[in-house]
Formats: structure tokens, sequence, C-alpha cells
């Protein structure tokens, strides 16, 4: 590093006069994200799907946005309106990155509507009919009628805006009609009324007269109704006595970062619980309303939101895409994915004694290509086990019915110590990890709420023993959450091992979790925010030592982000130095590859498929003693310094080969779900060249279809 005169300022630069913290070499955060959901979107496009997958991605598309709004947006607002103006790698201010962002997303939105007129008659030839209420048979009409009077009527409220009235709360992502009332004596009046979508289903189903065979003759026709269309088709109702002259849906969107004050509370939970609520009430960032809106309704709402023009999108199509998720949990497996049975080694049979299986080896398990109930099996079995004394366990992402939990509340009632580590602070999930830690507690689980100033996003687990005289660990390493709800979408590895140095180290852990403890000299294991930068830093420049050596090295990193300034710095250091990297990147990526001079030894890929790609392995040839890292960290500012993450150094060799050949090299082989990263910041379809003899391969199909090959059981 060469200090420049201004004593705050440094520049990074290498040996040919390059400055690595030039701008133009970091694709903006935020504008990477918005390329991540144009992913997802190609696959929301992708024919080769079927259908129902198609409208799921469609649906992820909109929970998607409303998280970066809600998040990301709400974030730069907040920078702006403190005048924090804080300028990332890339260099754009806050308001660059709006400007940039709503350019961005326009376009975006456009394509989403187009997508949805696509997607309904394609699902009406299926015999998944979406209809209007003006369009149903008569004796639908009625059904509707009644179903309106007798459930929906009673729950609605509605709320006059004008000057007597102050104009309405509306709550954060809320479905919601505004009314025009034409009133004889005192003329045009405003109405909001919030729809009732936590009460009922957002797509009503309406019984046909008759059930005429879908195309695919395996189930009957099926009719839906969107809530919203139907108290739009009663709304005299609400309003006796007056002209109804339009109605138009309309949706906010808040920020959602919490206040959490725990000089007003007394602990963290209460801290937690209160900004949940603070949550549901943030500032607006978004209005989203119907295209035919007309302006003086919309210029009300911009006024009274404090909003600014550029953040208000009118959408020809339903608001709210989420709540598509509706449509893809219909009965109709013909037009979903092909269920396939995740493999289950014979060692781990629901009849077999795990424990002896993890007694003899290490194992790496993939799931959803390994079934996860293996897992849950071991945490029953542990429960049952009278040698065993004590569970310990981290918990991020929790599923509301989980028979984990039932297990650890078992193992509690048999009388075996138990303590979770439930993180109230996973963003979006604070209120079911509230109540799942409320719920453990209740059952005589010992709680740790999470730290106060880091998140505990580390996935592991312990499990200790008496064999005999002795005290055996069992510890689970693993780059994915205990989550049942997760387990056939999320692509996770999971280490499981009773190395007894592991253990210990993993005791060391839970110890700084429930005490404190700063060790930071661990063996086998690397825990942010202690070691964690120190080490993949120190390995990244380690491989240049060694390419200058053997002119051999290589870098190979599976992961969900890489944004981090001062790791994408050393890997542009090591491409410089002539060390080949391949980066499979899920999501955001803020390094730009093949820059000529700094990262012509660098390609990126991501793949976007049936899975949601969730594991992170990473792999330093290391001048032939390889090394090879797995758990639940990403390269990004927050994992590296604001968490406690744990990574794994694979100690098994047969086991970091299995890694390397049957699952790392296979995903950056796919040249059929992956993207590769252009210099600009645009992705393009990996296609096979004309000239090359490999074959077609989707990483996961290869994966569903060779399950188990990485556990070399002969």
């Amino acid at each position: 590093m060469i200090e420049t005169n201004k004593k705050t300022e440094k520049i990074d630069t290498i040996d040919k006069g390059i400055s690595l913290d030039d701008p133009n070499l970091y694709i903006n955060r935020e504008l990477s994200w918005i390329k991540l959901n144009e992913r997802i979107f190609e696959e929301a496009n992708d024919k080769t799907h079927p259908l129902l997958e198609r409208v799921k991605f469609l649906a992820i598309c909109g929970s998607n946005l409303d998280e970066f709004f809600m998040v990301r947006v709400s974030g730069l607002k907040r920078q702006l309106l403190k005048g924090a103006l804080k300028v990332p790698p890339d260099g754009m201010t806050p308001q660059e990155q709006l400007t940039a962002i709503e350019e961005e997303i326009r376009p975006l939105l456009k394509e989403y509507e187009k997508c949805w007129k696509e997607l309904v008659p394609s699902l009406s030839n299926e015999g998944i009919k979406i209809e209007k209420v003006s369009d149903l048979e008569t004796d639908q009409r009625l059904f509707v009628k009644k179903y309106f009077e007798s459930k929906i009527f009673p729950t609605l409220t509605p709320l006059a805006m004008d000057i007597a009235h102050p104009f309405p709360f509306i709550s954060n992502l809320s479905q919601n009609l505004a009314i025009i009332i034409k009133d004889p004596e005192k003329g045009e009046k405003y109405a909001r009324i919030k729809i009732p979508s936590d009460i009922f289903p957002r797509f009503i189903e309406i019984p046909n007269k008759e059930y005429p065979m879908s195309k695919s003759k395996l189930k009957k026709t099926i009719t839906l109704v969107f809530l919203e269309d139907i108290i739009a088709s009663h709304i005299d109702a609400l309003f006796p006595g007056l002209q109804i002259a339009a109605t138009y849906p309309f949706r906010i969107t808040r920020n959602a970062e919490m206040k959490i004050s725990l000089d007003k509370a007394s602990d963290l939970l209460i801290a937690i619980e209160e900004g949940v609520e603070f949550r549901r009430t943030g500032f607006p960032i978004r209005l989203e309303t119907d295209k035919s809106i007309p302006d003086k309704l919309m210029n009300l709402f911009v006024r009274n939101f404090g909003l600014t023009n550029d953040f208000v999108y009118r959408f020809d199509g339903p608001l709210g895409l989420v709540d598509l998720w509706e449509i893809h949990d219909i009965d109709r497996p013909d037009l979903r994915d092909s269920p396939f049975l995740p493999y289950t080694p014979p060692a781990f049979a629901k009849d077999q004694n795990v424990f002896a299986a993890i007694d003899k080896r290490d194992w790496i398990l993939y799931s959803p290509y390994d079934n996860f109930n293996i897992l849950v099996n071991l945490l029953m079995q542990a429960a049952e086990d009278p040698n065993v004394l004590a569970i310990k366990a981290t918990m991020y992402r929790i599923a509301k019915k989980s028979p984990i939990i039932d297990a650890l509340k078992h193992a509690r009632e048999n009388g075996k110590v138990v303590a979770v580590i439930v993180e109230l602070k996973a963003k979006f999930d604070e209120e079911t990890n509230i109540n799942c830690a409320k719920d453990l507690e209740e059952d005589g689980v010992h709680v740790v709420y999470g730290l106060e100033d880091l998140k505990i996003h580390a996935k592991i687990c312990l499990i200790v023993k008496k064999k005999g005289n002795d005290i055996v660990r069992y510890s689970y390493i693993s780059t994915g959450n205990l989550n049942v709800d997760t387990m056939g979408i999320y692509a996770d590895i999971t280490y499981l091992t009773a190395n007894p140095e592991i253990g210990e180290e993993i005791t060391e852990v839970f110890n700084f979790f429930t005490g404190y403890s700063r060790k930071d000299d661990y063996k086998h294991l690397i825990v942010a925010p202690m070691t964690l930068r120190k080490e993949i830093m120190r390995r990244i420049n380690r491989e240049i030592e060694c390419h200058k050596k053997t002119e051999d090295g290589y870098i190979a990193l599976k992961l969900n982000s890489l944004v981090d300034e001062g790791i994408i710095k050393a890997l542009y250091r090591a491409s410089i130095a002539g060390v080949k990297i391949d980066l499979n990147v899920r999501g955001l990526c803020s390094l730009r590859p093949n820059i000529k001079g700094v990262s012509e030894k660098i390609n990126v890929t991501s793949i976007i498929g049936r899975f949601l790609e969730h594991a992170r392995i990473y792999y330093f040839r290391n001048g032939g003693e390889e090394d090879v890292l797995i758990g639940s960290a990403d390269m990004m500012y927050r994992n590296l310094n604001r968490r406690v993450e744990v990574l794994l150094d694979v100690p098994d060799p047969k086991i970091k080969t299995a890694i390397i050949k049957n699952m790392l090299n296979i995903h950056l082989k796919d040249n059929v779900k992956a993207r590769r990263l252009l210099p600009d910041g645009t992705y393009e379809r990996v296609t096979q060249t004309s000239d090359s003899d490999e074959e077609r391969l989707n990483s996961q199909i290869w994966l569903t279809e060779n399950r188990g090959i990485w556990h070399d059981e002969k």
C-alpha cells in the first residue's frame, strides 16, 4: 500500500502501475443484484421448465424485488437523508446508484408484465383458469357474491381520504384498493380499503358448474379469482347511496431495517420484538399502482407518502408477484419438476446406528441429492441414546413446524443438556425465530439469543456422547440451515465427523456464543470475525508464491456473493501474478473478470436452476497440497467482519477429492444453466463452441442422476 498526500486516502498499486483502487475495476453491488434477478427471470421465461416452475421463478423475482427495495434501496435513501455519503469501490454516490437502479428496474418490470400475460393463457390451457369476476358464469358470480357477503365483507374497513380525515396508515407490502367516489352533494371523494390477504388467500377458488378435463387429462379444471377483484366487484356494499367511479389497487414498500435499542429493552429478545414492529411502519420507499390510476390520485399518494416520482411504478398486472407461490402450490405434479428420491447411504438407513457410521469415517452430505432426513435422524437418535450427554446447535432460519425442534425438545425431556443458539436477527425470520426460542425455553432448553454486536450465521452442531470411559464429540459443519422447509430447494454441503480435534474446536466456538472467548488459533476451523479474512488472504497470497515456483497456481471458489473489496483486490493480484482463478458466484459479484492486465486469468460463472445454489467451497491448489474449505461464509464485508462464520479445512483426503471431482468441478463445467460474467457487468449463457467435443452438462441434473457418487462406500 502506497500512501498519498491525503492521510485518509490509500491507493493499492502493483508493479505495472495499475491502481486496484480504480472504480472501473468494480461492479456496483446494487446493479449486480439486479443482474441476478434478471438471471432468475430468464428461468421464468424458459419454456423447458414445467409451467408451475415458471410461475415459481416469477414469484421469486417479486419476492426478491420487495426485499431489494426494503433493504438495499432504503439503505441508499437513508444515506441521502443523513448526509452519510458512503462511496463503494465502484465510486457511485448514493444518488447515482438510485438513478441507475430506476433505469434498470423499469424495463425489467415491463418484462414481468409480458411474462405474466404469457403465463395466464398457458395456465388456462392446462386447466388453471385465472378469471375476472365479470367474466364468470352466472352461478359462479352468485357464489362470489355470497362468499363476499358472508366472509370478506365483515373484515373490511373503508377509510376516507380527505381534509376531515387523516391520511390512513398503509402498512408495509399490504394490498390496498383506492376508491374514487361520486358524492351527489360533495363531489368526488377518495377512500382506501386494505385487502385482508393476511386472512384470505390471494387467489380464491371458484366452484365450476361442470368439471371439464384439462389438456393433460389428469386433473379437473379449477377457476381462480384475485381477492382484490372480488372486493372491487362488490365495492358498492361499502358505500351505500354513493356512486363508485373506479377502484385501483396499490401497494407501498417501506424501509425494513430494524431499530434495535438495548438501552430501552431488558434483553435482546425484547429489543428484536420491538424492532420487528418498527419494520411495519418504516418510512416509504416505493409505491406500486395499477397502470390506469389517474395522476391526481397517484399524486395524492406521492404527496402523503413523501415520495418522489422516481420510485413510483405503474404495473400492468397483479401487484405483489410473491403471491404467485399460491399458484405454484396447486396440486398438479404434472406441471412441476419431476420428483426424485434423495440418496441415503446404507450406513445411514433409518434402522442403522448413525453414530457407529460416523465413528468409522468422516462423511460429506450434499442435499437435496443426499437425504436431508439423515440429519433429522441423527438428532432423533441423539435424543433417544442414553449415552448422549449434550447437544448444542445454531439456528439461523428455522422451519415453523420442525422435527429438528421436536428432537431437541425430546432430548431435553430425556435429561440431556441442550443448548441452542437462535439468531434473532436473521432478516425477515425474526418473528419465527422469536417464537421458536420461546417454545424451546418453555421445554427447558438453554437458549442463547445471539450476540449483541455480531450476527451468528455459522451452521454447526455438536453432540457429546459417553463411550465407555471416554467422551466422544460428533461435529456437524454445514453451508446451510437445519431447516426442513428448504431441504428440497437449497443445495448445501454438510460435514459429519467424530474427529476429536474438530470436536474440541467446535466446543470452543459454542463457548464463545454462550460465554466469553476470543480463541483465534484454530487448526481445522476458520472463524469470522477473528480469523476468516486473514486466512483467506493468506491462502490467496500463498497461491501466488506457489505459482512463482510451479507456474501451476489455481484457485476455485464456489459461493453466493463476492463483493468485499479487500478479497477482490487479492484475487486481482493473484490473476496479475498468473494464477488461474475460476469463480462460481450464484448472486452478487463486484469483481470484473477478463480485464486486460488485471483479471485476464479470472473466469466468473453463475448457476441458476431448479435448486438454489447455496454451498460454499473454497479450493486452493497449494502446489499439489490441495486445500478445500466448506462452510457458511461468503466473501462480503458483513460475513468477514460483522458475523460469526465457520469454515472447515476439510481434513479427510478422500472427501477432499470427492468434493473437488464430484461437486466443485461439475459445477464449473456446467454449460446449460451457467451464465458467464462479462467485463461490463452483464451475463451471457455459457455455450459449447462449435469445435468442442464436450457434452452438454447441467450440473444439477448430473448431481441428481449421480447422487451418492461422492460417498465412495466400496
